[in-house]
């Protein structure tokens, strides 16, 4: 019977292992640890491909999914145009989208789905008081498209502040947005601004800084 059990505990720990291999989206399972300021998208890439590399799904080229803005000489990049083309799965083989087009239309991440790179589940609104995480950095409009220069910073300065600033959010668990976006289907993605930039602004307002990640190659 021993040996029954732990032939069937291998097999499960090779599935759950070929399954992450496979994984070509995540939410990271933790912050950089500087609040708004990721080091850039550079920085912010550097971080999804660590996390990658120690679930074991390394081989992948990383990128975050993150706008930037013009602002301050810096160069308008559009989250939609930083992830490949997909198809994106999870850590358990759970298809997300197909495409990018999907990504930002009927997409099938939510609460259940938008996993960390181990596999794990992130505390939506539902369960409440500080163990809510799911206010996600995304800096971007509902089509995945950067603001237009001119508005309120909404990309902690192009992830380089922890401070002053805001970074648009979205809700992963897609509940709890403001007044009739509450339960908007993009709001994944847009869903309001930040109270600030720093891990304190964060944490006050349902946040640990996490993003997403997706596999570009």
């Amino acid at each position: 019977m021993r040996a029954f059990l732990a032939a069937i505990t291998l097999l499960c720990a090779g599935v759950a292992h070929a399954q992450t291999k496979d994984m070509t989206f995540f939410l990271t399972s933790a912050n950089p640890g500087k609040g708004g300021d990721l080091g850039g998208l550079a920085g912010a890439d550097r971080h999804c491909q660590m996390l990658a590399r120690a679930a074991g799904a390394g081989q992948h080229v990383w990128r975050a999914y993150l706008s930037t803005t013009g602002e301050g000489g810096g160069g308008e990049v559009n989250a939609r145009d930083r992830i490949g083309k997909g198809p994106w799965y999870n850590a358990r083989g759970v298809l997300i989208a197909r495409n990018v087009e999907e990504l930002h239309a009927v997409n099938h991440l939510n609460k259940q789905t938008a996993l960390t790179e181990r596999g794990e589940v992130v505390p939506g609104d539902a369960d409440g008081g500080r163990a809510t995480l799911h206010d996600i950095l995304t800096g971007t409009q509902p089509d995945g498209r950067a603001f237009p220069p001119g508005k309120e910073d909404i990309t902690c300065h192009n992830w380089t502040s922890s401070g002053k600033g805001s970074a648009m959010v979205g809700h992963h668990d897609r509940i709890g947005g403001l007044g009739p976006e509450r339960d908007a289907p993009l709001s994944w993605n847009s869903a309001h601004p930040s109270r600030g930039c720093s891990m304190a602004d964060f944490k006050a307002t349902g946040s640990g800084g996490l993003f997403y990640c997706f596999a570009a190659k």
